[in-house]
């Protein structure tokens, strides 16, 4: 079955079934808008080239895309940093050309999902403007969390949070009249203010933005740091361990994030969604304790939440089936699929994570210095990629890894853009998001017509470029293809069809059971036997499906998965 004869046929299956809710089983590829294709030449992806190459997402089978911010944007964190989200930012294009991309989409059979961002906006919002020009007590600094400081004059902070990107989470503010003033909150960077969710205008102003683009044919929303906008009353201290840092208990969440109220902000945005034709949705981005999963999806709340359990999960047996199973059952006990993901926009990508041992702790992103086994970490990434795109429920790509692309620790301090980075010297993000190699004999490597590229490309990019992989048997972008056509083809993403674990396979192999299909991941650094008589059946003659690298007739190799056939 060809791409284009799969996606129809899915397309006809959605219009004819009124019950099936895309999402549910979908395929997502996340768009970084910045790296991902530029048009004009001046080194930052745009809008209509992620126009130009929406042909080749449809052409990797997936059924949606989820684009991050293209929003108008200082730019300080990615967009992250909002200052109008009812418009794009001129360095991506214009709402045309985003009315455009969706069209496009559609006609190509893509759902399109767009970033929201209602923790914080940027500093340049001119909410925040107006924030800062009326003073203390007045409605307009209601929109956003000021406090007064601490101390004999207000110069110390109102407590004690640290941010996210580190450093403390409040800055002091000069009043108009040139006195020090306020501190307003900021979880993220000092450009990112945090909004004010007790103020009931800032709910307007939120359902306002999903109207705007479910208006505009948005089919979903990917919500940003979805467990932070409400923050304990009264603002208490965190407490803080010997070493005079916040304590974190492990499996837990800062003081500032995973709040109930969070919970109330979904209940609103349901019925909105809700009102729209076509199962909109919108997934969470919640980095919650696993128990806390339930509490955010359901009929009355968000449709799924990202399961990072799956992306932290180890290289070994025991660990990802416990990432498979856990988050499995608590979206089974709420009635919604659970998603996998492996790498995104803020995580090392999984190509060079696994190219460490198991147990190696990373910090945030990779150091000159931390050198991964780049052959050993593409087999094992590639192995990964095959057993989550056999579960049921959503999965989530991230641009790029369908070409195997590794993280890129070698950007030039004096280039790196991640406020972590600025802020406290680390690595940070960067590594994860420099632009995509689309031609290799060409400047830039095609991602832009003028060689022009706003994070460097290393060399071992060229050979990952598209067209080097296209139509190559074994290439990575290849075995991501036939993988997600027989996902579809086999119904594997169903979340209805059920998941069974062998029990009786060699040390150190995975199995996972969905109805006639077996997907072995041999976890070890040896080729081993496959029996003739298991739980599955016959696996030293099942048909491979496909395979993560080159097997021969009931062996598994070392670092590999196979997906096979038993009858």
């Amino acid at each position: 079955m060809t791409p284009q004869t799969s996606l129809a046929a899915r397309t006809a299956e959605q219009q004819t079934s009124p019950d099936l809710q895309w999402w549910r089983d979908a395929v997502v590829y996340q768009v970084y808008p910045r790296s991902f294709a530029d048009s004009d030449g001046d080194g930052m992806g745009d809008l209509p080239g992620v126009t130009a190459r929406l042909p080749y997402l449809r052409d990797l089978g997936v059924d949606a895309i989820w684009l991050s911010p293209f929003y108008t944007s200082p730019q300080k964190d990615g967009g992250y940093d909002v200052s109008d989200y009812q418009d794009v930012d001129p360095r991506f294009g214009s709402l045309s050309d985003a009315d455009e991309m969706i069209a496009r989409a559609h006609e190509l059979g893509l759902k399109v999902i767009v970033d929201i961002v209602p923790n914080h906006s940027s500093d340049q919002h001119v909410l925040f403007q107006q924030a800062l020009a009326a003073g203390p007590g007045s409605p307009e600094r209601d929109m956003y969390v000021f406090a007064d400081g601490k101390g004999e004059n207000g110069e110390l902070p109102p407590n004690n949070w640290t941010s996210i990107f580190h450093g403390q989470a409040w800055t002091r503010i000069t009043e108009a009249d040139g006195t020090p003033g306020q501190w307003y909150l900021h979880i993220f960077d000092t450009s990112q203010p945090d909004w004010n969710w007790e103020n009931p205008r800032v709910h307007e102003l939120f359902q306002d933005v999903l109207r705007f683009w479910l208006d505009r044919g948005a089919d979903g929303f990917r919500v940003d740091v979805a467990h932070g906008m409400i923050k304990p009353e009264g603002l208490p201290d965190a407490t803080v361990n010997s070493a005079g840092l916040i304590d974190i208990p492990e499996g837990e969440v800062p003081i500032y994030f995973d709040n109930d109220g969070v919970l109330d902000i979904y209940r609103e945005w349901r019925p909105i969604l809700d009102s729209y034709e076509g199962d909109r949705m919108m997934v969470l981005e919640a980095w919650i304790p696993e128990h806390r999963l339930p509490l955010y999806i359901g009929d009355e709340k968000a449709h799924q939440s990202f399961n990072f359990g799956f992306l932290q999960a180890r290289w070994g047996v025991e660990t990802m089936r416990a990432a498979i199973e856990k988050p499995l059952a608590l979206a089974d006990a709420v009635g919604s699929p659970t998603t996998w993901v492996l790498s995104n926009h803020d995580v090392i990508r999984h190509a060079s994570r696994y190219g460490f041992a198991p147990d190696y702790e990373f910090g945030e992103g990779l150091r000159r210095d931390e050198i991964p086994d780049a052959e050993l970490g593409l087999r094992r990434a590639r192995a990964a990629t095959l057993l989550m795109l056999s579960l049921p429920g959503s999965a989530y790509l991230y641009q790029g890894e369908e070409l195997g692309l590794p993280e890129v620790s070698d950007i030039p301090d004096e280039l790196r853009e991640d406020p972590s980075h600025l802020r406290a010297g680390v690595p940070g993000r960067d590594g994860c998001r420099v632009p995509l190699p689309w031609t290799q004999d060409a400047p830039g490597y095609g991602f832009s017509p003028t060689g022009k590229s706003w994070l460097p490309q290393p060399e071992a990019f060229g050979p990952l470029a598209a067209d080097a992989q296209d139509g190559v048997e074994g290439s990575t972008l290849e075995m991501y293809r036939t993988a997600v056509h027989l996902r579809r083809e086999l119904g594997l993403g169903r979340p209805d069809a059920a998941v069974v674990f062998a029990e009786d396979l060699p040390a150190g192999v995975l199995g996972v059971i969905r109805g006639d299909v077996t997907i072995l991941v041999n976890t070890t650094d040896a080729q081993v036997e496959l029996p003739a008589s298991s739980v599955a059946g016959d696996l030293a003659s099942a048909e491979v499906l496909v395979a993560s690298a080159p097997t021969s007739p009931g062996t598994v190799p070392a670092d590999t998965a196979v997906w096979l056939r038993t009858s």
